[in-house]
This record gives C-alpha cells, sequence and structure tokens, in this order.
C-alpha cells in the first residue's frame, strides 16, 4: 500500500515540476494531457500529503505529552493530540479506499442505467424505488443528478431511465451496484395479498470526458423522432427525440426527456460516449477480474447480486453475505452502512493481495483514534 502511496505521489510531484515548465505551457497539447494526469493523481496524493504532515505533528506532540507532568496542561495537549489521531485515522481510511480504484479511473461522474426486469409493473414499480433510492442517497452526499431518458408507467414505475451522478467519490462508492436487483413484495396490484418476486437491473457507468474518448463525427448516424409521453402537445408534434448510432460498434444512445432537441443531442453524446468506453474497458475488466478470484461480482446486469425482502424488512447482498434488518431506512437512502460493507470488503481482499491486514500499515504506523 505505501509503496503504491510513494510512486503516486512522486508521479505527481514530478508532473507538478512539469507544469511549472514554460515549455510544458507553450505547448497546449502536452500542457491538457499534463493537467488532466496532474488531477487524476492529486486525489490521492493531496490526501496522502495530508497524512504524512499529521504524523510529522503527532510525533513531537505525542513525546511533549509523555514528559508533560501538570494535570491541567496534559489534559490540554491529550485532547489536541486526539483531534490530530482522528483526523489521521479518516485519512487512512480514504487512503485504503483510494487505492481500491486506479487514479485513471476514479470517475467524478458516472452514468446510472436502471431497466425494469421480470415482473411486469411490479418490475417497473421497483425499478422507481431503485432511482429514488439512489437519489435520495446521492442527496445525503452532495452529489448532482441529472435524468437523462425516461420511460414511466402508468402506475407510476419505470421500465427504464438513465441518470447522471456528479460528485467527489461517486464511482468509488457506486461501482458495486452494477447487477440484478431481486424485489420480494406484495404488489399494489395484487388483491389476494400475495408476496410476488420481480427484478430489475442497474448498470453504473463511468462518464468518460471527451479527452479520454474520441468519437468522430462521420462515424455516428443522428436520427429524430416525435418524443411523446409526459409533455403534452410539444413533444407529440416536435421531433426533439435524438437517437445516435455509432455505426462502427453499432452502440445506440436515444434521449427524450428534454424539449429541446439540442438538449437530447448533447444528453445523447455523452451516453454514446460512456456506452463506447464500457465497451473499449471490457476487455481490460475481465481480465482483472480473472486475476481477482475474491472480485466483488462482474458487474454483468445478469448476475443477482441483491435481495429486497419487504415482508421481512431485510436486503440481502449475495456476494458478501451482508444482511441488514433495515429495508424500511435502505430504500429511503440511508445507504451507508451497506455501501461501507461492500467498500470494506474489496478492500480487505485487496490489501490481502498486497500482504497488508486491513487497519494497519507494514511500513508506516497509522494513528488509530484512541478509546475516550
Amino acid at each position: 500500500m505505501w509503496a503504491k502511496l510513494d510512486e503516486t505521489l512522486a508521479k505527481f510531484e514530478d508532473v507538478e515540476r512539469q507544469l511549472a515548465d514554460p515549455a510544458s505551457v507553450a505547448d497546449s497539447t502536452r500542457y491538457t494531457r499534463l493537467a488532466k494526469e496532474h488531477g487524476s493523481l492529486a486525489k490521492i496524493a493531496r490526501p496522502y500529503q495530508e497524512y504524512k504532515r499529521l504524523l510529522t505533528e503527532i510525533a513531537p506532540m505525542e513525546a511533549a505529552l509523555a514528559a508533560e507532568s501538570d494535570p491541567e496542561m496534559k489534559a490540554y495537549m491529550e485532547e489536541e493530540v486526539q483531534k490530530l489521531r482522528d483526523q489521521s485515522a479518516v485519512l487512512y481510511q480514504k487512503l485504503e479506499d483510494l487505492i481500491l480504484v486506479d487514479p485513471g479511473e476514479d470517475f467524478d461522474s458516472v452514468i446510472v442505467e436502471i431497466r425494469a426486469g421480470t415482473g411486469g409493473d411490479e418490475a417497473a414499480l421497483f425499478a422507481g424505488d431503485l432511482f429514488n433510492m439512489y437519489r435520495r442517497y446521492a442527496e445525503t452526499q452532495g452529489w448532482k443528478l441529472e435524468t437523462l431518458d425516461f420511460s414511466p408507467t402508468d402506475l407510476g414505475g419505470m421500465k427504464e431511465i438513465s441518470f447522471s451522478l456528479t460528485g467527489d467519490g461517486v464511482y468509488r462508492h457506486l461501482r458495486y451496484e452494477s447487477g440484478g436487483h431481486r424485489v420480494q413484495r406484495v404488489p399494489k396490484t395484487e388483491a389476494q395479498g400475495r408476496i410476488h418476486t420481480s427484478a430489475a437491473t442497474v448498470a453504473v457507468l463511468p462518464e468518460p470526458s471527451e479527452i479520454q474518448i474520441e468519437i468522430k463525427s462521420e462515424d455516428v448516424r443522428v436520427d429524430t423522432f416525435c418524443s411523446g409521453g409526459p409533455g403534452g402537445q410539444h413533444q407529440n408534434k416536435t421531433q426533439s427525440g435524438v437517437r445516435l448510432t455509432h455505426v462502427p460498434t453499432g452502440t445506440v444512445a436515444e434521449s427524450r426527456s428534454e424539449r429541446s432537441q439540442l438538449k437530447n443531442k448533447d444528453i445523447c453524446w455523452r451516453m454514446l460516449r460512456t456506452r463506447i468506453y464500457e465497451n473499449l474497458q471490457a476487455q481490460e475488466h475481465a481480465k482483472r477480474a480473472a486475476e481477482r478470484k475474491n472480485q466483488i461480482g462482474s458487474g454483468d446486469r445478469s448476475e443477482r447480486i441483491r435481495t429486497y425482502n419487504f415482508p421481512q424488512n431485510r436486503v440481502t447482498d449475495h456476494r458478501i453475505n451482508l444482511t441488514l434488518h433495515r429495508l424500511d431506512a435502505i430504500i429511503m437512502g440511508d445507504m451507508a452502512e451497506l455501501i461501507r460493507g461492500l467498500m470494506d470488503y474489496d478492500k480487505a481482499q485487496q490489501l490481502k493481495a498486497l500482504g497488508i491486514t486491513t487497519g494497519t500499515a507494514s511500513v508506516k504506523p497509522a494513528p488509530v483514534a484512541a478509546a475516550r
């Protein structure tokens, strides 16, 4: 872990030196590449610099504390040292989380696609519930949500919905949500009170920038159509819906959520870049998955990853055998415990592969918050 952090910090400092070179500023292409690399490395390098700074502060303060005899001063110093220990413990956990994701793939924006599966109207209602669950969780994290495309049902559910989430750590937190989600409950449409099982699929796709993936406009076919759905006569009479088809790969993206054709086209380009990027990364991800036997799932939509059992107020994540009897809170967006469980499990597996036990440091001891 520490070797990887030191390597990242060294790269970061080298890129900073290159950015300060007038020759780099004069070459716009090189400067753009360096600036992008600098921003990517900074996500790990900055917290690591702060962590190292805290360690240098704590050591002499602890030595002074041990030598202090005045009770009042000793109590004050203990409080100050504890504050620094708490800060360093938080940073240590953050650093462990950060090394789970390559700096080049630590995206601050993702596109989430939810589709109703087996179960008819009940599956569509469940898909809508999943969207609201992620929406509420995003609010607690301070992330920005933008609806890109959706297909509602008459009962208030969603046949499918695509939306983007933007904010710090969004990919690290939601990268494990891809897969099949199953619900067990009595549907609103069930008159006899029988429990039904329905399903929906979720895909969390990192959203690349135009710099990370370039698509030639001549390779894309543009089609427009009457968008229909909510919005009244305007959407039914104007060609505001847009569909983009990347001819070389057959990748398709469409949007009808906006009244403006131009806005829908912009949304389509974002979705198209994301889907093509996903396809380009699929082979590399498959290779990594083969190398990591303890990986948390494949992210394949056909894989059932979680069950939401309403009669028992239970959520079970089948990949890590985690069961929580607080479905009512989770479906309202209180997902922190569930997501932390997934992150900690994956972190333990990766650190184990590096020969490090979770929560310990083999090279640089991490201060742990002492019990009060």
